[in-house]
């Protein structure tokens, strides 16, 4: 029985590669990597299963790189993975590795990119190509890349694939290569369709199977709130003060509430910008260079970032909005604690997501730790702790103080007052936009609100009894007269506006589905919510007239049956301003409602004090 493989040194890789694992920092290979490597250095094809951040990208290009013939620039190795930023941080990693082998070329292929930058560089000559299925497909139909040389073919995260539709797409590539290659299938999940291919492409595989005790890592911290009361907006402002963060990831659902989110913090002087998939390549990838580099602080995402991004000084990610499924989560929270770190996940749940939450917790069998919004006086404490310690470090520092000295000396002449209030009014100054005490008034009516809303209902007898006096007249004969019952249910005969929402039974929506959205979402009685018509593509629905225009931007962005109902008036008119036959909803509920913020030039780690919010 062979030793257990504990060092890099072990794995029989040249001293280019070795001094490259030494400069790099690492110690020890993970356990993906020791079993893996020394399997595709003898030449097997390899069935691996492991999740994602175990660190595969290694496993596969280590041994790529080992074996390539650097005098040949053909294409030797070819990289599939589901999405361009995998792909581009997998070709960064190939390029990391290879910082030792002089001439060696590796090339990204991928949709957004300018197919003529491409053509290029294949003249030129690479070595491995990493590429998404369908610009590979494009190259290969087009006849401007050739895979007869290929030795090597690696599927980088193939659940994710089969999960995209891009599993048809992958057969057809691997049908294009040589019979003769070696082949590794790196996967999170081993269904069916992926054994499938595995059987048709691998020749008698090694499979690898990295045993996990959790779907999360246990150097992230994980924590929920419960949302009510407080807007979504302002805890998370009060998160990003109170903790000790260096760079944060946030998740949102959707593309347009990525940019609004950005701009909003972005107005409250915090580093940020949006990430999504309608932006041009260019830009994302200029996006995430500010991030990694510092430039940038905070990035809001939708879950195009939630693999292959990798940006080690990520700190915390907060999902803002929960995710669709536990899989989204686990890679979410994955994209913290990196190369060994530990980092923070916080999830903000709406009390209708909390089934949401416990099929998180199954899942990654951890239990995610409550949490209570930062309160005002922890935000001053934390300034004023802030501002305690910027005066020790100039004190402490090289910094030429004479000319300052000079300023106090004259005020304390030309005024007659002391040092001791000259400093003191220096502090009031230093502090009036991130003040160091808060009104304790409005921050006792701040936690009352947080408290999740449950009004208790008034016995019935109480009630009946109510409101029989009140509703009764007596009659001539003493007995008392009974009120006439109103038709319909009371509120509900208010006047209704027809409105068209883009679901319909292709969709698979109910009138319950449709009720139920709009019940939650809106705030609006289910009695209020008219009549309802389901066509094939489309529905029908009839609501109070009235309806705010932010309740209705809101609603244009709920899903029914995961599909946006993207609401409409049939007449074509605007909301009306005035509000008429909804219930108050707390806002946290529906998310940051208040008027947009003007947005304002960023100002990095100087953000808006929590009291102004």
């Amino acid at each position: 029985m062979s030793s257990p493989i504990e060092t890099f040194e072990q794995l029989a890789l040249s001293s280019p590669l070795l001094a490259t694992i030494v400069e790099l920092g690492y110690e020890a290979p993970s356990p993906i990597q020791a079993a893996t490597i020394p399997l595709l250095l003898a030449g097997h094809d390899v069935l691996g299963q492991a999740q994602t951040g175990t660190g595969k990208t290694a496993a596969f290009a280590l041994p790529i790189l080992e074996k390539l013939n650097l005098a040949d620039r053909q294409p030797q190795a070819l990289v599939l993975t589901p999405t361009r930023e995998l792909a581009i941080q997998v070709a960064e990693a190939f390029q990391g590795y290879a910082r030792h082998l002089p001439g060696f070329h590796v090339l990204p292929i991928y949709g957004g990119q300018s197919m003529s930058i491409q053509l290029r560089t294949l003249r030129r000559g690479v070595h491995v190509i990493v590429g998404t299925p369908g610009r590979v497909m494009d190259h290969l139909r087009r006849e401007t890349l050739s895979l007869a040389t290929l030795r090597t073919v690696v599927l980088d995260e193939a659940d994710e694939m089969l999960r995209m539709g891009f599993i048809d797409d992958v057969d057809w590539i691997l049908e294009q290569t040589p019979a003769e290659k070696q082949v590794a299938l790196f996967s999170a999940t081993m269904p069916e369709p992926i054994r499938r291919v595995a059987h048709r492409h691998l020749r008698d595989p090694k499979e690898v199977k990295i045993k996990t005790s959790t779907s999360t890592v246990s150097t992230v911290r994980q924590r929920y709130w419960r949302v009510s009361g407080l807007h979504k907006l302002d805890v998370l402002t009060r998160i990003l003060e109170v903790e000790d963060v260096d760079a944060v990831l946030i998740f949102v659902r959707t593309k347009t509430e990525t940019n609004e989110l950005a701009e909003r913090l972005e107005a409250r002087g915090y580093a940020c910008a949006a990430l999504h998939g309608d932006m041009t390549q260019a830009l994302r990838e200029k996006t995430i260079e500010q991030f990694k580099g510092g430039v940038l602080d905070i990035v809001v995402a939708t879950d195009v970032a939630a693999r292959g991004l990798d940006v080690q000084r990520i700190s915390h990610v907060i999902n803002y909005d929960i995710p669709y499924d536990t899989e989204a989560y686990v890679h979410r929270i994955g994209r913290t604690a990196r190369a060994g770190r530990t980092g923070d996940a916080i999830l903000f749940v709406a009390p209708r997501e909390m089934r949401m939450l416990r099929a998180i917790e199954k899942a990654t069998r951890q239990t995610l730790e409550p949490m209570q919004p930062p309160t005002r006086a922890a935000i001053a404490d934390r300034r004023l702790t802030q501002f305690k310690q910027q005066i020790s470090e100039i004190l402490a520092g090289q910094q030429d103080l004479d000319f300052f000295y000079q300023v106090i000396g004259e005020i304390e002449q030309e005024q007659e007052i002391s040092a001791h209030d000259i400093a003191a009014a220096l502090t009031w100054l230093a502090q009036r936009d991130r003040p160091f005490r808060l009104d304790e008034k409005a921050e006792q009516k701040e936690l009352e609100a947080a408290l999740p809303a449950r009004p208790e209902r008034e016995p019935r007898d109480s009630r009946d009894s109510r409101e029989s006096r009140e509703s009764r007249e007596p009659r001539p004969d003493g007995r008392r007269e009974r009120r006439p019952r109103e038709s319909g249910r009371g509120a509900g005969d208010l006047d209704k506006v027809r409105y068209r929402i883009e679901v319909g039974r292709e969709h698979g929506a109910t009138p319950q589905n449709i009720v139920g959205a709009i019940a939650n979402e809106a705030g609006i009685d289910s009695q209020n919510i008219g009549r309802i018509e389901i066509f094939d593509d489309y529905s029908t629905v009839d609501l109070p007239d009235g309806m705010p225009a932010e309740i209705f931007q809101h609603l244009r962005r709920v899903r029914v049956r995961q599909h946006p109902m993207n609401i409409s008036r049939l007449d074509g008119q605007e909301p009306a301003k005035k509000r008429v036959g909804a219930r108050t909803k707390p806002a946290a509920a529906t998310g940051d409602d208040r008027p947009p913020v003007e947005r304002k030039p960023a100002k990095r780690r100087t953000p808006k004090p929590a009291d102004d919010l």
